[in-house]
């Protein structure tokens, strides 16, 4: 194992990789400010749905967050330069990562990898050539780097795409449902809406999209496959950024093909100067066993999490239990109808909560289907009656289609999920059953 982690191998790639990745992030940051995303999801909004246990990042919502995002906008730029890389990276990590913690409106598989792969970056030698850091400190400068440093990216995106894979290999994906509604609502795509609504679209799609992400860091591992694994990842990727606008996910995607490629590829094409590294060298640290036992762990949990759902009672489709941090992308559609009513206990008044007082539209799509945010949004209604002293029940009353199945009751309405516990481990008994098959 020391030989895998620690044997040092040309750094091209990296070099490469951070100078992409920090044009990138600074795209993503600039560019939520100037698309309105910034000010529709985190500014406007009365209050956001975090993550459950970080409330506290409620503080920090609102006006602010334009300089948040001006902030890892400039990180990004100094990240790419290779300037005060490491502080750089630790910073926009942090801000990520509150960003995604503070919302979950706009939850995104993409987000969430964003956010560990910004960790990830934090702890690579990826300023030790091409940077403004060499110059200022020549003796950093480096061709060379741990094995590991390549490693980590092509574990983790065989788990990413292999999860992706297994997730769509389920009958409303195979019988081409979910594909056909997805393409439905891009009917009126100028020029290509009539095209995407034909069905051998919709067969490259399901099976394309399952055979892409099976087999795509294989082939991309293999010489003889690699050139036309490369070419099959830019139709793909760029057919989802057109299609679905998943921002910078499908070009960052692409950037992770300088760590498939030969190094005298990538510095040929990229760094004509640099000198390659091909000196045979295994440099163990001192830290290498704590090093090895965090590396361990930390794929076990990559592992472990997309299982979780398999443990929690019915289908992850309905309750979405275990569906977040699983790499589930794009693979359901719902629509409900849901609303919320509040129960004084003294006087036993009904009030029925009008949404668009306290929520935005795309709040209100969030809390119609997801009994995480409703029990959230449950918890907020207390609080506010609370305030003008009032002891209240809350009672949701949500009805719920999957792919286009018929609609059905999804919340149990006589239970207070006011005073309900949430359990992010466990199935929520007032999520009624689906009566889904447990593979469906």
């Amino acid at each position: 194992m020391n030989k895998l982690l620690f044997k040092h191998i040309d750094n091209s790639g990296l070099i490469v990789f951070r100078i992409l990745f920090g044009a990138l992030i600074f795209l993503e940051s600039i560019g939520a400010i100037f698309t309105g995303w910034t000010r529709r999801t985190l500014v406007e909004p009365e209050f956001t749905f975090n993550f459950i246990g970080f409330d506290f990042l409620q503080a920090i919502q609102g006006e602010w967050m334009y300089a948040h995002f001006v902030i890892m906008g400039i990180c990004g730029l100094f990240v790419m330069l290779g300037y005060k890389y490491r502080i750089s990276m630790i910073t926009f990590t942090l801000f990520w990562a509150t960003t995604y913690l503070m919302q979950k409106s706009s939850y995104n598989n993409h987000y969430y990898f964003l956010m560990i792969l910004s960790a990830i970056m934090v702890f690579l030698p990826a300023n030790t050539y091409a940077s403004i850091d060499v110059k200022q400190n020549p003796s950093i400068q480096s061709n060379s780097m741990p094995n590991w440093c390549r490693l980590v990216f092509i574990l983790q995106l065989f788990i990413l795409y292999t999860y992706a894979s297994i997730a769509k290999m389920y009958p409303d994906w195979l019988d081409l449902t979910v594909p056909e509604l997805l393409m439905k609502s891009k009917k009126h795509y100028v020029l290509v809406g009539n095209v995407l609504q034909q069905k051998f679209v919709h067969y490259l799609v399901a099976y394309g999209g399952i055979l892409f992400d099976g087999l795509i860091i294989p082939l991309l591992l293999l010489k003889r496959t690699r050139k036309l694994a490369f070419f099959a990842s830019i139709f793909f990727h760029l057919f989802n950024s057109f299609i679905f606008q998943v921002g910078i996910f499908p070009y960052l995607s692409l950037a992770f093909a300088v760590f498939f490629f030969e190094p005298k590829v990538i510095q040929k094409l990229f760094l004509k100067r640099k000198p390659l590294f091909s000196v045979e060298k295994i440099e163990i640290p001192s830290y290498a066993t704590a090093f090895k036992t965090v590396f361990v762990l930390y794929f076990v949990a990559q592992i472990a999490l997309p299982l979780r759902q398999h443990f929690i009672q019915d289908n992850v489709l309905w309750t979405e239990e275990g569906h977040r941090l699983s790499w589930r992308m794009m693979l359901r559609t719902k629509s409900a109808t849901t609303s919320f009513t509040v129960v004084d206990k003294g006087t036993q008044t009904k009030i029925r909560v009008k949404l668009n007082d306290y929520l935005t539209k795309k709040q209100i799509r969030s809390v119609s289907s997801k009994p995480d945010v409703m029990w959230q949004f449950a918890q907020r209604l207390k609080s506010i009656y609370a305030k003008k002293g009032m002891d209240v029940e809350v009672h949701v009353n949500a009805y719920v289609s999957v792919n286009g199945r018929q609609i059905k009751q999804f919340i149990d309405p006589k239970v207070d999920l006011a005073n309900e516990k949430w359990n992010p481990f466990k199935h929520h008994d007032w999520i009624l059953p689906s009566n889904l098959d447990k593979n469906n």
